[in-house]
C-alpha cells in the first residue's frame, strides 16, 4: 500500500532529543546532490555526518529546554526550481510549530542543507542559520533574510562548494538587512572531518547563542 500525504510529511521531521515543552529548537539539515529525484538511501552518509553536530548541540544545551531535530528529505537532490530540500525544511518547521507551538528555531545545514536552511529562513520562527560549507549560488535570493542572524562557516580549501561564494552571499545578505558573518575555518574541506571537533563545538555555540539572543 502506498504512503499517503500525511505519512510522507511525517518523514520530514525526526526528533533527536529534547523536551515536550521546549523553549527553542535546533533543526539540522544534511547535504545531498544537485539532482536526484530518488529517495535518499537507507545508509545516508550526509545524514550520518550531522549526528556529531546533534550530539554537540545536546551537550552544549545540557540543562536548557532545547529540542534537537533533523529534517528528512523526500528526494536526494535539490532538483532545480523544485528546491526539494527547502520545501522539506519548510514542512519540518511547520510540523515543529504544530507540535510545540511558536518556539524559536535555529537552522543548521551542511552543503545542500545549508542552501535549504538559508532558503527556508524566512519562516517567522527562524532566528538564524548556521550554514556549514554551504552551497550558495550567486543568484540565490536574500531579501527574506532581513532580521535573521547568519553564520556561514567555510574552509577555503573546499573543492565541492566555494568559500568565495559564501563570502559573497554574506555581503548580499547584509545589504538585505541580515546580521550575517562569514567564518573561515582552518581545515576540514567539504566533509569537515579534519578538525571536526572545532566544527562541532563552534556550530553548537553559535546555534545556542542565536537561540537566546533577540533578533537583530
Amino acid at each position: 500500500m502506498s504512503a499517503g500525504p500525511r505519512s510522507a510529511a511525517a518523514r520530514t521531521l525526526l526528533l533527536r532529543s529534547g523536551t515536550e515543552a521546549p523553549a527553542g529548537a535546533v533543526l539540522l539539515l544534511h547535504g545531498g546532490r544537485e539532482d536526484g529525484l530518488e529517495a535518499p538511501p537507507l545508509l545516508n552518509l550526509p545524514a550520518l555526518r550531522m549526528r556529531p553536530f546533534a550530539q554537540a548541540v545536546r551537550r552544549a544545551a545540557r540543562g536548557r529546554s532545547v529540542l534537537v531535530a533533523e529534517a528528512r528529505y523526500r528526494h536526494r537532490g535539490w532538483n532545480g526550481e523544485r528546491a526539494d530540500p527547502a520545501r522539506d525544511a519548510e514542512e519540518a518547521l511547520a510540523r515543529l510549530r504544530a507540535r510545540f507551538g511558536a518556539v524559536p528555531v535555529v537552522l543548521v545545514g551542511h552543503s545542500m542543507g545549508g542552501r535549504a536552511a538559508l532558503a527556508a529562513a524566512g519562516d517567522p520562527a527562524v532566528r538564524g542559520v548556521v550554514a556549514l560549507a554551504p552551497w550558495c549560488p550567486p543568484d540565490e535570493p536574500v531579501a527574506h533574510l532581513a532580521g535573521r542572524r547568519l553564520y556561514l562557516l567555510h574552509d577555503e580549501t573546499d573543492r565541492i562548494t566555494a568559500a568565495r561564494e559564501s563570502w559573497a552571499f554574506v555581503c548580499r545578505a547584509r545589504e538585505a538587512g541580515a546580521d550575517a558573518t562569514g567564518i573561515p575555518m582552518p581545515s576540514g574541506g567539504h566533509t569537515m572531518l579534519r578538525g571536526a571537533a572545532l566544527w562541532h563545538r563552534r556550530t553548537a555555540v553559535l546555534a545556542l547563542e542565536t537561540l537566546v539572543r533577540p533578533r537583530p
